[in-house]
């Protein structure tokens, strides 16, 4: 009965059934969940209304899903149901340059937006490293980041205003600049929980003048951020500042050599925009903190070509791994830049200790890290390791005053690490706004809250 309503709703093309087809939409880049019902590939706003309907009369949940790119089991169906995929709606609805803003559909790609717009002089600036990939619908479920939003902000710095389908597959919007609450803040990073995005118009930002890369390399992980938090000391935010130590660096230049040196102890890859006149001052000034705090090198990307390289380097760092070992699992926390130091001795010797090896890449200038757990998952035992060590990792970030997730969301693989964070009155006031919009939980259920959250009572993990 599903399937056949769904077929005459939207048509055969789109509604997908057949088990080996549906089995691919089981997983995203974090694990396997269990295979749906079925899978809709909606061409429009229309066709996501229809679908909501013909779920929810069957009783089905839904779950919306991007490229499938996540890294918490955001898009993983754990009850099974619908997978909505908006892969079809990658269009450019309405484009206002002289607004500076695009009103587009949840799966255009990322980058295409600004390669759709760097002929006005215009990009996107939120830049997640799955962004040749990653759609902007999945982008706002996670409220992503990337390495440019230490200058630019995340993602819900840029959106405007949205188009939403309720669990009642009625449509509504949203718009910053209306009196009242910020549902628009409050639906970015709700994971698909609150409703479905069907369009939203996004900022644009004026390309810059001039763009200089540099790369300082350092004994030690320590010296390199000390150096990150001198900068920002000093007044200087820079576009970026990124890190990578001596492990992620290696394997980094093996795979793209990219340029990076493969004898320090760590990297730091520095990038500021701005106007051309100011260029110099700021390398002059950064250059001499980085010296003080013990930078051994001090290099000026000579040309675009090896400016976009280098940026290449950091961008695939984590499928250079696949030259450390068979798979990796990517952690994904934040903690306060003068605790950086601190955090990665204890990352490493929480590798140590499960006899894992970690490659350590991350947004240095806003502490967000990214360990890259590398290991066999055909090792039962490294399995386990993994997601003891991943979980010791969680942990440590919250006893640094830090959180469990800085940019890829909760989803369902930290849900439980939610009561680490938030009292139960914090989460008991969280459920409730998700009750206002989908109490009969049909949208991504599962995910964010702690298994047994709900408005009247919230149960710690």
């Amino acid at each position: 009965m599903l399937h056949e309503r769904l077929i005459d709703a939207l048509g055969a093309d789109a509604v997908k059934t057949a088990p080996e087809d549906v089995r691919a939409y089981a997983f995203d880049a974090y694990t396997d969940g269990r295979p749906p019902a079925a899978v809709v590939l909606p061409a429009g706003t229309r066709e996501v209304c229809a679908a909501v309907k013909i779920a929810l009369d069957c009783g089905e949940p839904i779950v919306p899903r991007g490229s499938g790119t996540g890294l918490c089991g955001g898009a993983v169906p754990i009850e099974g149901g619908i997978v909505m995929s908006l892969a079809r709606m990658n269009r450019v609805l309405a484009y206002e340059p002289a607004r500076r803003r695009a009103r587009v559909q949840p799966g255009l790609i990322n980058l295409d937006l600004s390669r759709a717009t760097a002929r006005d002089g215009l990009f996107y600036a939120p830049d997640p490293s799955s962004q040749r990939i990653s759609t902007i619908g999945g982008n706002i479920a996670t409220n992503a980041g990337g390495p440019h939003c230490l200058s630019y902000g995340t993602t819900v710095n840029h959106v405007l205003g949205l188009e939403i389908v309720d669990d009642n597959g009625e449509v509504f919007t949203t718009d910053v600049d209306r009196a009242g609450y910020d549902l628009t803040a409050a639906l970015v990073g709700s994971e698909g929980t609150l409703g479905i995005v069907t369009a939203a118009w996004v900022r644009l930002m004026r390309l810059p003048e001039a763009v200089r890369v540099w790369l300082a390399t350092f004994a030690d992980v320590d010296s390199a951020s000390d150096a990150v938090s001198a900068i920002i000391a000093a007044g200087i935010v820079p576009t970026a500042l990124e890190m990578m130590d001596a492990v992620a660096t290696r394997a980094v230049e093996a795979a793209f050599a990219a340029g990076y040196p493969t004898d320090a102890g760590a990297v730091l890859l520095i990038e500021h925009a701005g106007f051309e006149d100011e260029m110099n001052a700021y390398e002059s000034e950064i250059a001499r903190i980085a010296r003080e705090h013990g930078a051994n090198s001090w290099r000026a990307a000579r040309s675009a070509a090896e400016r976009d390289a280098l940026w290449a380097g950091r961008k695939g760092a984590a499928g250079a791994m696949g030259r450390l070992s068979p798979n990796y699992y990517l952690q994904d926390v934040c903690v306060r830049r003068s605790t950086l130091p601190k955090a990665l001795h204890a990352v490493e010797e929480i590798a140590r200790e499960y006899r894992l090896t970690v490659a350590n890449v991350f947004h240095a200038g806003d502490g967000n890290l990214h360990p890259l757990l590398c290991y066999d998952k055909r090792d039962a035992k490294q399995v386990a390791a993994v997601i003891e060590s991943g979980n010791e990792i969680l942990r440590m970030a919250v006893d640094l005053g830090g959180t469990v997730s800085g940019e890829h969301g909760i989803g369902y693989e930290k849900r439980e690490a939610m009561t680490a964070v938030y009292s139960t009155e914090d989460l008991a006031a969280m459920a409730r706004v998700r009750d206002v919009f989908d109490p009969k939980r049909a949208f991504n259920p599962e995910k964010i809250f702690p298994a047994g959250v709900r408005c009247p009572e919230v149960v710690p993990a």
